[in-house]
């Protein structure tokens, strides 16, 4: 938490001085009795202030302190922007005591980011629960007004879990937000679906707060939005969607799709309602529910063919191949892969064609047959190189390094992957930097490099964790119980397997299974406890045979013809 009162920057006065009188302008009747209200209140008082967006509340704070009719009121301002934040009496009354009170001036506290642990959604948070318990403490320990600075779904939030707090208010100031705002806000959150990833999760979490500051524009608590501000939701709610599933927050992204889909079909807007689905597909990808998903695309990719819209067929081909892909389908997922290529070809769309390339290299790779992944994956990054994309080269090279670790060709393998990870950190891409700290322990791995490997697993698993993606956890608990078994860390190997199968249960994400079950029964031919062993590796066999992995069916056959009996 910090607090602090901003000193003015002198070479932004003209410039401060204009966003002023620009705000007071839209707002001279409301601001006239927020002066009146700091005028009046003594001792404790509190006033709600409404602003939905952090630009507005400075503006706002600077008009206070260089307002003449507040020559004798001292402003504090208070910013409280730790989410987990619980005790707000408490912090404030640790603060008290530092404030150096000016001489014949009335303090006034401002209090301001208690949105961040109010929060969007979720039953009351504590922060309220507490403000409304201790609500009566409050007259005794902070003798002072206090201005509460909160966008609108905050402040009903606040209503709702705090209404023994909220009914001592004395004042209720509900400011509107200039254009110039909104229009630097839309400006802020366009191509959100480019860059979201990139984000570390602070800046994805500021982003998502100036959507919903957006939305509360255009559809404020207990309005009704109509007209092109229904327009403008939809399209908020859209990016809302595409920003939780960059947090890997699937169902929460769909309560911002679901009613996205419900106002683009009102409106009967066939392309946007086709590209909501495919963000909706998106959402059940991300579980791995992927005929759900399948359900989404094929509904998009047919609005896209009846409107003859060759980019919308594209996006919808895209997603159902790598839908395919992940079930192991390969034929399926090759076939609309190949359309989309052949539609990315006939509109001269190269730069489409490299992430299309990409994909056929992954079902190649999937099928072992890594001369045909190499080959389209260097095709891919020429076309990357070509347009000058050097982002998204990362990716590609990370591939390049599984085909060159899956040849054996260890350095070949080692230099892709460095070199998607410098291209990561160069772009401050963390969270896809553990993909590939993940393939370094598995290279390290391969050459019996444990500790190593350990340390490159470790950092993988952490930076997952920090993303709160809980999926891929599960590849990299599968390796470190590899690392330990190798190491005859017997009871370690079993712990971190286990956490891997339980993960990948959860997740129905039951070929994976197969390789930990079979994992699970090495360790136990190891530990010489060959009826536990027999039981995974026939696990593990069927769920080869189910899936028609022929390669790694073969392997567990092998295994289980050896067991003693």
């Amino acid at each position: 938490m910090n607090f602090s009162r901003k000193p003015s920057n002198p070479h932004s006065q003209p410039n401060i001085s204009s966003e002023i009188g620009t705000f007071i302008a839209l707002n001279q009747d409301i601001f006239a009795q927020l002066l009146t209200f700091i005028d009046f209140a003594e001792k404790f008082k509190i006033g709600f202030v409404e602003i939905n967006f952090p630009p507005d509340v400075e503006i706002l704070v600077e008009a206070l302190k260089t307002n003449p009719e507040c020559r004798d009121i001292q402003f504090f301002t208070l910013s409280f922007s730790d989410p987990n934040l619980r005790f707000l009496k408490d912090e404030i009354v640790k603060i008290l005591p530092t404030i150096e009170i000016e001489y014949n001036k009335k303090l006034v506290l401002i209090v301001q980011g208690l949105e961040k642990s109010i929060g969007v959604y979720g039953d009351y948070p504590p922060v309220l629960q507490d403000l409304n318990f201790v609500r009566d403490a409050y007259k005794r320990t902070v003798p002072h007004p206090i201005l509460f600075i909160l966008p609108d779904y905050a402040l009903t939030r606040l209503a709702k879990f705090a209404p023994d707090f909220w009914a001592w208010q004395s004042g209720m100031f509900r400011f509107q937000t200039p254009q110039v705002t909104k229009d630097n806000a839309i400006h802020e959150t366009q191509n959100t679906e480019r860059i979201i990833n990139r984000l570390e999760p602070p800046e994805k979490q500021e982003r998502i707060d100036l959507l919903h500051s957006l939305l509360m524009e255009y559809k404020p608590t207990g309005h009704q939005a109509t007209g092109e501000n229904l327009r403008n939701c939809s399209n908020i709610l859209h990016q809302l969607g595409i920003a939780y599933i960059s947090k890997n927050q699937p169902i929460k992204a769909r309560e911002y799709l679901e009613e996205a889909e419900k106002i683009a079909n009102e409106f009967q807007d066939s392309t946007f309602y086709a590209e909501v689905l495919n963000t909706l597909g998106n959402s059940y990808g991300q579980q791995r529910q992927f005929d759900t998903a399948i359900a989404y695309y094929q509904k998009s990719l047919s609005i896209s063919q009846q409107l003859q819209n060759p980019r919308g067929e594209i996006a919808a081909l895209f997603n159902l191949g790598n839908a395919y892909r992940n079930l192991r389908q390969f034929t399926q997922a090759t076939t609309f892969y190949q359309e989309c290529l052949e539609i990315e070809q006939q509109i001269g769309d190269r730069y489409s064609q490299a992430r299309t390339y990409h994909g056929l290299g992954r079902v190649a790779q999937d099928l072992r047959e890594f001369e045909e992944a190499r080959r389209n994956y260097q095709q891919a990054l020429a076309i990357k190189i070509e347009f000058g994309d050097r982002y998204s080269q990362a990716s590609t090279y990370h591939e390049l390094g599984r085909v060159a670790q899956n040849l054996r060709e260890f350095e070949e393998a080692r230099r892709n992957y460095q070199q998607a990870l410098a291209i990561k950190i160069e772009f401050g891409d963390r969270y896809s930097q553990a993909r590939t700290y993940h393939n370094l322990g598995a290279i390290a791995q391969d050459l019996r490099e444990f500790e190593e490997a350990r340390r490159n697993y470790q950092q993988a698993l952490a930076i997952y964790i920090e993303f709160g993606d809980r999926y891929s956890q599960a590849a990299t608990y599968h390796e470190l119980g590899r690392i330990a078994q190798n190491l005859r860390e017997f009871e370690e190997a079993r712990r971190n397997y286990q956490q891997a199968l339980a993960i990948k249960i959860e997740f129905g994400d039951r070929y994976s299974q197969a390789f930990t079950y079979h994992a699970l029964g090495t360790l136990a031919e190891a530990e010489e406890n060959y009826a536990e062993a027999r039981i995974n590796l026939q696990t593990a066999l069927e769920i080869y045979v189910e899936y028609k992995d022929e390669y790694w069916g073969a392997i567990a056959r092998e295994v289980l013809e050896k067991l003693p009996e």
